[in-house]
């Protein structure tokens, strides 16, 4: 849940990237930690990451990213990923307490569709247990591996994902060269500071 400290002029936001099990959410927070600038006299926050052999990320990553001064707030971003893997649902669900906005990363390669799918509608469901809605959280869509061979057209994808009453930004990315990363990152922080200073 957003913190607004008026007091202070600071704004906290939780983002977490959800979806299947190695679509690229971790190596999205990799990417960002690693090429994000950060003032010299500020050091750069360490990002934790859980991991097993069956995913790559069991619990999450944690990356508090400090964004410059917009309307007088000094907003400070903390990135999470979900894990996953189903069989972690229950963690997925902890991980979305509290969440403010939501990138989810989708596999574009044809045979991962059914497991897109399934994500997308799992994200659905935890939202609805914590008596939250996608119609009320900002989020955006990211397209990754794009730059694999089997992958399918984006406006199937954005037929499949993105056919709703609300379109959302979709982003297209192969996180694994930094490309579409900061895009997507850059649309789901514009989205939440038009929606928390914009009141």
């Amino acid at each position: 849940m957003a913190i607004i400290n008026r007091a202070t002029k600071e704004l906290q936001l939780k983002i977490v990237y959800y979806g299947p099990a190695k679509s690229g959410k971790t190596t999205n927070l990799e990417q960002v930690h690693a090429n994000v600038q950060v003032p010299d006299e500020t050091p750069k926050s360490k990002m934790t990451s859980l991991a097993t052999s069956s995913d790559r990320t069991l619990f999450f990553d944690f990356f508090p990213l400090k964004a410059t001064t917009i309307k007088g707030f000094k907003s400070k971003f903390s990135l999470f990923t979900v894990p996953g893997q189903v069989i972690y649902n229950a963690t997925r669900q902890i991980v979305l307490r509290g969440v403010d906005g939501i990138v989810f990363v989708a596999d574009s390669q044809y045979d991962k569709m059914p497991e897109n799918i399934e994500t997308f509608q799992h994200m659905q469901d935890n939202l609805k247990s914590l008596n939250l809605s996608l119609d009320d959280i900002p989020y955006v869509i990211q397209y990754n591996k794009r730059d694999l061979p089997d992958v399918a057209p984006v406006e199937y994808l954005e037929y499949v994902l993105n056919n709703r009453e609300v379109h959302v930004p979709f982003f297209e990315a192969a996180a694994n060269k930094c490309e579409g990363v900061f895009e997507t990152l850059n649309m789901i922080t514009k989205l939440l500071i038009h929606k928390y200073l914009n009141k």
